[in-house]
């Protein structure tokens, strides 16, 4: 570059740009242009881009505007400039970086205004050189012109301040080469040559405080000081003090008093008022806690962890046992039921079956009052494995037995001691459980084991174990053919199971035929010895009770059926928002002291009324991993006439292991969430592309899983190594929102339960037999505002993807199929061209060929005897 360049930055400073040491680059604002007239494209323009300016106009701004002008960088330049003008140039293409420059002397000036003219003969010689071939010239070397960089050089450039040290380690010439040891020192000893620098102020860098400022206040000193006398000789003595009054004359005067008239006409006001602001507000609410509860939902890590609250282990069990369900109480808050079975493999219970059947399998409540002993011990014949309170009346329950029996039990007799009551007075808001055996527990053991009230045949029932039992809503009951119809009792009494022998029954609590005469049924009564605790509410039932119809799930192509784990029924959202109904039946029922289950038979005669928009459609999980989606209805079989199951509407494989969890959200109707294998999805109804959400493998299998109660998008996740995955779709779609660790063991279920709008549990149950009752923390349990449409809006997103990556498949799938199909064109073309392209080449070769032959005669010159030849001929 040419020696004379300067940056831009430092124009200003050193005068000159671009090799042009006269020129000032400066920047002029509007203000300054309007002072000036100078105003780009108005005074100065591309035909007349500059303009003479007095030195006065630059002296008179300096004195108004001062530093602030924009000429006062090169003021010194202004000043010893000899002309009485100077030029500015309005540089509309910064060619010298800013928009307007300044030429400070008066040569530059002359040349700008009257460039010197090139003569023609350069011109000419110009043109000749540019038509000519560039030839290369040496460069030739100038002597060096100096323009004052070298300052800016010396400024930038690094020198070393402090004079470097320098190290001669020697050694004598006779240890050249020779092994060397290192030994260790003694550090703390200074005859090893350790030498310890100490830091030390130093003078030349201390500051000295000249002044200081500083206020004082004078104040009284003031002394807290206290004494204490000692008692020597303590006694008990109590005096009695009367209230001092003023006697009936002082009253009937103060009454007549005007200052008292007064008071109170000036106070009855302000009193009044203040009355009724404390009927319109609160004054007690928390005004903090009400700010942060919207932040506290979102992304707030402080308190996500649930906490542990309480434990229930079983001591009493000789034997080790694992839970299998959990169910909370209805009703009361603070009980909880969980069957437990034997951790046996089925090559074990084989063996020790003799054994087995010596032991009561049971059914155990659990109170918060007591965390030792259980309340009730529910017996049965064999392990349970899934059970259900009556959404109806939470005295009946019914269980799935690992032998593929269904048990009903029936606590009615026993419900006074475990009643709800509230302790505290009306300000205790927290519900909690009256001790329910206050005798010894040995003289009561017995009194706890309740017996069933009935168990279903078991030739006509299910073969293998029961996966899964459901009661029907009380709104609709199911006949044989799967139609469905209005209730005629009003209360549920319908179940639905499902089994590993590949098969979903339907049963009816209530007796199927018109009871039979009295007398017979008198004898069946003597015959039959009922022990004295048993209710005989389901008597009719005991080891008679069949299904009233019976749904297989064919895979249709070969002779095996899907084994179903879990059932899923349109209805079961509904069991959520039953809790209060639930409640007010059952105080109902105590006002009126009946069983609404004593009287079954009643409106069997009454025609029933259907229900036709009803979606009898339903999600079954399976041990293959798969879900599908199917109808109940049975339909006959046009060849034999037999009621025949309608094939799967869908069938999805989406998880690699047996699905364990089949779940409607309790906030929306149609979604559901599968838990099995090491994945988690969630699926919408009527949906038939894929999963909304398809979870990736997780690190270890998936056991369990259910829905939060309160949050739309949250449900928990059980795992194998007892940890507990906690989602949250508001926060993370692709892995869970949190990990907590729970227990050493594998999570076998997960119920959450709402105790109040303040506190809430999940009951977390392990294979071990532990059931760890866990508090539910503010962010977990409460929403935010608008949490249930945001997450609806999700859902709707995902809907929207999959159908556009369905479309965009079948488009692809298309364009695919048009590809083949053209590239088959393409071969079927070549073949047929080749044929007719060999013709044509070959004619093309003969036409060429008489050409050469008439060119090669005409050449020799005896095309004309040829002609003749042939003429003559």
């Amino acid at each position: 570059g040419h020696p004379g360049y300067r940056n831009p930055a430092i124009q200003g400073k050193e005068g000159g740009g671009m090799g042009h040491p006269e020129i000032y680059p400066l920047v002029l604002t509007v203000k300054t242009q309007e002072i000036f007239h100078c105003r780009a494209e108005d005074d100065v323009t591309d035909e007349q881009p500059y303009k003479l300016i007095n030195k006065e106009t630059f002296f008179e701004d300096f004195k108004n505007r001062g530093a602030i002008s924009d000429f006062y960088p090169v003021k010194k330049i202004i000043q010893e400039y000899p002309g009485d003008e100077l030029l500015l140039v309005y540089d509309k293409d910064f060619k010298y970086g800013l928009n307007f420059y300044l030429i400070g002397t008066e040569e530059g000036k002359e040349n700008y205004l009257n460039p010197p003219e090139v003569p023609e003969e350069q011109e000419e010689q110009k043109e000749h050189i540019s038509e000519e071939v560039y030839v290369y010239k040496p460069l030739v070397s100038k002597p060096w012109v100096s323009l004052g960089s070298e300052k800016e050089i010396e400024e930038e450039s690094v020198k070393e301040s402090t004079k470097q040290i320098k190290y001669m380690i020697s050694r004598k010439r006779s240890k050249f080469g020779a092994p060397i040891k290192f030994s260790d020192q003694n550090a703390s000893n200074v005859k090893d040559a350790y030498i310890e620098c100490t830091s030390y102020p130093d003078k030349n860098f201390t500051l000295k405080q000249l002044e200081k400022d500083v206020g004082m206040q004078v104040v009284p000193q003031i002394k807290d000081t206290s004494t204490q006398t000692k008692w020597t000789y303590p006694k008990n003595a109590t005096t009695q003090y009367y209230p001092r009054e003023f006697s009936e004359e002082e009253k009937e005067a103060f009454k007549q008093s005007k200052p008292l008239a007064d008071f109170l006409d000036n106070m009855s006001v302000s009193v009044e008022i203040a009355l009724q602001q404390n009927e319109i507000t609160n004054t007690f609410i928390d005004d903090w806690k009400c700010l942060a509860e919207e932040e506290g939902t979102f992304g707030d890590k402080t308190d996500t962890y649930l906490k542990e609250y309480q434990s229930f282990t079983d001591l009493h069990s000789p034997t080790e046992k694992m839970i299998t369900c959990v169910s909370w109480h209805p009703t009361i808050f603070g009980l909880i039921a969980v069957s437990v079975a034997e951790r046996l493999s089925f090559e074990e219970r084989v063996q020790f079956s003799g054994k087995l059947l010596l032991q009561p399998s049971l059914i155990l409540f659990w109170s918060f009052s007591d965390p030792i002993h259980p309340q009730l011990m529910l017996e049965s014949p064999d392990d349970i494995f899934c059970f259900q309170f009556c959404p109806s009346d939470p005295n009946i329950i019914a269980g799935g037995c690992i032998n593929g029996q269904v048990i009903l039990w029936d606590i009615t007799a026993h419900a006074d001691r475990i009643e709800n009551i509230k302790s505290g007075g009306s300000r205790s808001k927290k519900a909690t459980l009256k001790p329910m055996f206050i005798l010894e527990p040995e003289s009561n053991k017995e009194a706890m084991y309740i017996r069933h009230c009935a168990v279903s045949s078991i030739e006509n029932g299910h073969k293998k174990v029961i996966t899964d039992i459901h009661w029907l809503s009380d709104t609709f009951e199911v006949n044989r053919m799967g139609s469905v119809f209005e209730n005629r009792n009003g209360i549920c009494c319908q179940l639905i199971t499902c089994s590993a022998d590949c098969t979903i029954c339907f049963w009816d609590i209530r007796p199927q035929k018109i009871s039979t005469p009295q007398p017979t049924e008198k004898k069946k009564e003597e015959s039959i010895e009922i022990p004295f605790d048993v209710p005989s509410t389901f008597l009719h039932l005991d080891l008679s009770w069949k299904p009233l119809s019976k749904v297989r799930l064919s895979k249709g192509e070969t002779s095996l059926d899907h084994c179903p784990t879990k059932v899923s029924l349109n209805e079961e959202h509904l069991l959520y928002k039953t809790q209060d109904k639930a409640l007010a039946q059952s105080k109902a029922a105590k006002a009126g002291e009946m069983n609404p289950y004593q009287n079954l038979e009643g409106g069997i005669g009454d025609h029933l009324k259907p229900i036709d928009d009803f979606c009898t459609k339903f999600f079954v999980g399976t041990e293959e991993g798969e879900l599908i989606y199917t109808d109940w209805k049975m339909e006959r079989d046009p060849e034999t006439g037999r009621l025949m199951t309608k094939k799967p509407v869908s069938l999805y494989t989406v998880h690699d292991g047996a699905v364990h969890t089949v779940q409607r959200s309790p906030f929306y109707n149609d979604i559901i969430l599968t838990v099995g294998g090491w994945n988690v999805a969630i699926w919408k109804e009527n949906v038939t592309i894929g999963p909304l959400l398809q979870s990736c493998c997780a690190p270890k299998r998936y056991t369990s899983g259910h829905w939060s109660l309160t949050r739309p998008g949250v449900f928990y996740i059980g795992r194998e190594d007892g940890f507990v995955d906690i989602w949250d779709l508001l926060e993370k779609t692709h892995e869970p929102a949190l990990s907590q660790n729970i227990c050493i063991t594998v999570i076998t279920y997960i119920k959450p339960w709402t105790l109040s709008s303040k506190q809430q549990f999940i009951a977390i149950a392990d294979y071990y037999g532990t059931l760890h009752i866990l508090e539910i923390p503010w962010t977990l349990s409460h929403p935010s505002t608008n949490e249930i449409s945001s997450v609806n809006h999700y859902f709707e997103r995902e809907v929207k993807h999959l159908e556009y990556v369905e479309q965009r498949k079948s488009i692809r799938e298309q364009e695919k199929k048009e590809m083949e199909l053209e590239k088959e064109k393409k071969k079927v073309k070549t073949y047929q061209k080749s044929k007719e392209q060999i013709e044509a080449e070959m004619k093309i070769d003969y036409d060429s060929y008489l050409e050469l032959e008439k060119t090669v005669l005409m050449n020799l010159g005896l095309d004309k005897v040829i002609e003749k030849m042939s003429f003559t001929e």
